[in-house]
């Protein structure tokens, strides 16, 4: 292809207009192994890689955008959590992040339990076989229908999350001559260091039961006397995409405080306490992760250490990575349409996707990297920012980024750590087509939800 010259943006740091971003890579080529998939290279030419297999034949075959996901990375990930918490603690997976048939199937095989919070999500989960027991149904409004099938399949816990809710659950495990296992779901008054819209522990906020104001001993005390329930246990959540491990342990000891003032009150230490997900991953380089072994040893320490305080024995600790497994194995590949140049600003590169499949920078201001994905490059690096296809200003993939000076329609791009909200909040707007997504693995790749057509849309439009 015929790379024609054009006026390019602003190239060097000294003449770089104002935002946040860093200075320029010393190579664009380098990939950093902190954002992309265990598995993902360059080959001789390169090219990126995943599975043993290049982007540019991924693109023919699979056609873009699409979403590519290492599927030995998301089992080595979800491994490493199960053994980071041994056998004394649950990982329940958080469907949410993402979820399909196929990853079910790879949650029941590496031994990791599912955390869903739909009538949708728990008919995927039962669809491919993850048993029952081994699922939590979560949510801030359950519909009685939602409720009614969690019960008769017989899920392994339902996280009560209203005083309305708690009488629905009882009533609808009586009907069905049962008692569920339940958990009080509290908001712990943590203001996690995250975004407003994913922090989730103030008491402002729709989710969970206050624990100011007594309205939580309030919640327990009713569960305890309900005879189609089973109360396990405390459920507390702060937030998304977090990296300080000190609103957790702030967290801890409030729920702990809980246990101790139930234990007082009726007689009845609780035998589990789930401390949600929410921890972070790298979508640039200057995030910093932690490691399953680093949080496990944290967590368990910090319960342990208040239980022990409280005089309390340490309850059995369940977490719920979603994005934490997920997020780092997959990476959305797109075709370059236009590149626009704005002299003294930076150059606007236009992909086939945009907020479609990607919504997190709309809405959350999310920060991605980015690479040319389908050959190397030496020219100079150019400030860019990568926006979509859509009918919105806002519509943007990576606000601010370096790329080859040299870029042009018709190359790829790849934008990693896409595999969690990314295909699970995906949208049709302008009606676009949800891309696929294709798990590779030891030089195969196969459509694990594929892509929509327009009668896929058409289907729907009965009008």
């Amino acid at each position: 292809m015929s790379r024609s010259a054009h006026p390019a943006g602003p190239r060097h740091a000294d003449v770089l207009p104002e935002g946040h971003y860093s200075a320029p890579p010393t190579d664009l080529n380098a990939l950093d192994s902190k954002v992309w998939a265990e598995t993902v290279t360059r080959d001789t030419d390169g090219v990126l890689t995943v599975g043993g297999i290049d982007v540019k034949r991924l693109a023919e075959e699979f056609g873009t955008p699409a979403y590519f996901l290492d599927e030995d990375d998301f089992r080595a990930r979800a491994r490493s959590w199960r053994t980071a918490f041994g056998d004394d603690a649950d990982v329940f997976y958080a469907g949410k992040a993402f979820l399909s048939r196929a990853v079910v199937r790879w949650l029941h095989e590496e031994g990791l339990n599912l955390d869903v919070c739909s009538g949708g999500e728990l008919a995927t989960a039962l669809s491919a076989g993850m048993p029952a027991e081994r699922i939590a149904f979560h949510g801030n409004n359950k519909s009685t229908d939602e409720i009614r099938r969690a019960v008769e399949a017989g899920v392994g816990r339902i996280v009560l999350d209203s005083f309305q809710e708690i009488v629905r659950v009882a009533h609808i495990a009586q009907e069905l001559g049962t008692r569920q296992r339940v958990q009080i779901r509290i908001t712990v008054g943590v203001e996690a260091h995250t975004h407003e819209f994913i922090a989730t522990a103030h008491e402002d906020q729709k989710f969970g039961i206050p624990l100011a104001g007594g309205q939580a001993a309030e919640a327990v005390r009713r569960a305890l006397t309900l005879d189609g329930l089973e109360l396990i246990g405390i459920h507390s959540h702060i937030g998304s995409q977090i990296f300080d491990m000190s609103g957790f342990e702030v967290a801890a000891h409030r729920v702990v405080g809980l246990l101790r003032d139930i234990r007082d009150e009726h007689g009845v230490e609780l035998p589990e306490i789930d401390l949600g997900g929410g921890l972070g991953i790298a979508y640039t380089s200057d995030d910093d992760p932690r490691e399953p072994h680093e949080i496990a040893k944290a967590l368990t320490e910090i319960v342990t250490r208040e239980c022990d305080a409280a005089r309390l024995a340490t309850p059995r600790i369940s977490v719920e990575p979603g994005r934490a497994i997920v997020g780092p194995t997959a990476f959305t590949l797109y075709e370059v349409g236009t590149v626009k140049p704005l002299d003294g600003l930076r150059t606007y590169v236009s992909v086939d996707g945009g907020m479609s499949d990607n919504i997190r920078t709309a809405l959350y201001d999310a920060e991605y990297s980015v690479a040319l994905a389908s050959r190397v490059s030496e020219a100079e690096p150019m400030l860019c920012r990568v926006v979509g296809k859509h009918c919105e200003s806002g519509d943007i993939v990576v606000k601010d980024a370096f790329l080859p000076g040299d870029l042009a329609p018709g190359d790829l791009v790849a934008v990693p750590a896409t595999g969690a909200y990314c295909r699970s909040m995906a949208s049709n707007y302008n009606h676009v087509l949800r891309p696929p997504v294709v798990a590779v693995r030891d030089g195969e790749a196969r459509v694990i939800v594929r892509r929509e057509t327009e009668e896929d849309l058409l289907r729907l439009d009965v009008g």
